[in-house]
């Protein structure tokens, strides 16, 4: 029997989230000072690094992405919070949550290179954070469109189940955990090569991504 999932849980809108988290990596990395923005674990590392070497000065500078990503959750708590449950809305809360995505990445090809690398990497922890935060599953999976440690140990385990436990349902979970890695993967060589064109501006491409995000959600109602 076929399972029933909303659109947010599709596998082309999470290709399409995947795809915008693997371009947002490269963009950072490549064209704001050679940082990953997409989650907080490295940043706390080298906050943890430039405490215990005393260099308080670079503190701030991990610091600042920290509390973006932080940001980031609760502003897509307080999203939910606000709109999710309701009808009288033209979009679902799911829906708002990848407007704002879209407003701010567009905003930050307009941040100066060089000069605000710091700000535009806090913007892309404050975006990958709400993204993660609103879109948790795949076809009733978790997941992470913004990273791929987790999808790659849930892939890992369901290969494993398939080929000793003969689970054929996990072995098609395993193909949707590496379909999305695959996109991420995808998603980074896009923006490597938009960058080299678009320099800054490369992000802009994330726009069109997000955009095709929701529309796909609107084709189907949105529950919660």
């Amino acid at each position: 029997m076929l399972q029933k999932y909303q659109a947010s849980e599709s596998f082309r809108v999470g290709v399409l989230l995947a795809v915008t988290g693997g371009f947002l990596d490269a963009y950072s990395y490549l064209a704001r000072g050679g940082v990953f923005a997409n989650a907080a674990t490295g940043n706390i590392v080298l906050l943890a690094l430039n405490l215990a070497q005393g260099d308080f000065g670079r503190v701030l500078h991990y610091l600042i992405p920290i509390a973006a990503y932080a940001a980031g959750i609760i502003a897509a708590e307080l999203i939910r919070r606000r709109f999710g449950g309701r009808d009288d809305h033209m979009l679902h809360w799911r829906q708002l949550s990848i407007a704002a995505e879209i407003i701010i990445v567009c905003a930050v090809a307009f941040f100066p290179q060089g000069t605000a690398d710091l700000a535009a990497v806090s913007a892309i922890s404050f975006v990958c954070s709400m993204q993660v935060e609103s879109f948790r599953k795949v076809q009733g999976n978790p997941y992470a469109t913004t990273m791929c440690t987790g999808n790659l140990r849930s892939a890992s385990e369901h290969l494993y189940r398939r080929i000793f436990g003969k689970d054929k349902q996990s072995g098609r979970t395993a193909l949707l955990y590496f379909g999305i890695i695959g996109a991420f993967m995808l998603g980074a060589i896009a923006g490597g090569a938009a960058v080299i064109y678009l320099q800054e501006k490369a992000c802009l491409v994330c726009g069109v991504f997000l955009l095709a995000a929701i529309l796909f959600m609107l084709k189907k109602k949105e529950e919660a």
